[in-house]
């Protein structure tokens, strides 16, 4: 985990500083009633020494064809979700709904109840919460998504890893829940953020996590990835 944290840090460091992700703790987000706000909340301000850090990673990670799909299981091959990978006593999707939601309310130490996201995907606003009938209008994403790990190398690096990755936070982000199943399990090639001023910052992380766990990328991934990165600041 070590090596995760400081790839993270190397690549993402001055790209998060500036670009807040909105919230707190966990994964299919229970809550809400979502406001079309005009224009982007989260903006995408990342220097340019990220962008030619995140360049230089992309130019290190290998590139070939997709492995098949075969053996793909969520649970049976990246653990069950949400678990509590860094110990604090909270499972991995309340971690992120309360990292993720502005003035997040908890009941109890970890069950997050209430709160405000600002969606990275689209630049809106949804007020969380927690409610049977709510809980799809916020989920927790990958950003390279499980199944896509899986063919770009996740099924050689082990169990343990696998889960680790499953549960990293720099893999996951809250967001609208209708663009998250939109998006599937695309990568770059087949799915970008429809807010264009997070682009840069979504592509920044999906090379920041795959370098992290030795995964590789398409040609198509390369290639989107590279346009994007291409007019960032």
């Amino acid at each position: 985990m070590l090596v995760v944290f400081a790839v993270a840090f190397y690549l993402l460091s001055g790209l998060l500083a500036e670009t807040p992700v909105p919230g707190s703790p966990s994964t299919v987000a229970e809550t809400a009633t979502a406001t079309a706000t005009p224009t982007p909340v989260v903006p995408d301000a990342s220097p340019s020494a990220t962008t030619a850090q995140t360049l230089a990673a992309l130019a290190a990670i290998p590139v070939k064809g997709r492995s098949p799909k075969t053996g793909y299981d969520r649970e049976g091959q990246f653990g069950s979700p949400w678990t509590d990978e860094d110990h604090n006593g909270c499972d991995t999707r309340n971690d992120i709904l309360a990292r993720d939601l502005a003035a997040a309310t908890l009941e109890g130490a970890c069950r997050v109840v209430s709160g405000t996201l600002a969606d990275p995907y689209t630049g809106g606003s949804i007020a969380f919460e927690r409610g049977e009938q709510t809980s799809a209008l916020v989920q927790i994403d990958h950003v390279v998504a499980l199944s896509n790990a899986w063919q770009t190398g996740a099924a050689q690096i082990g169990p343990e890893r696998r889960v680790a990755f499953a549960n990293d936070p720099l893999n996951l982000l809250a967001v609208d829940g209708a663009t998250n199943s939109a998006k599937g399990d695309g990568d770059a090639a087949t799915w970008l953020p429809p807010s264009t001023a997070f682009r840069c910052s979504y592509v920044s992380r999906q090379v920041a996590v795959k370098s992290a766990y030795s995964l590789w990328v398409t040609p198509a991934e390369h290639d989107a990835i590279a346009r994007v990165l291409a007019n960032c600041p």
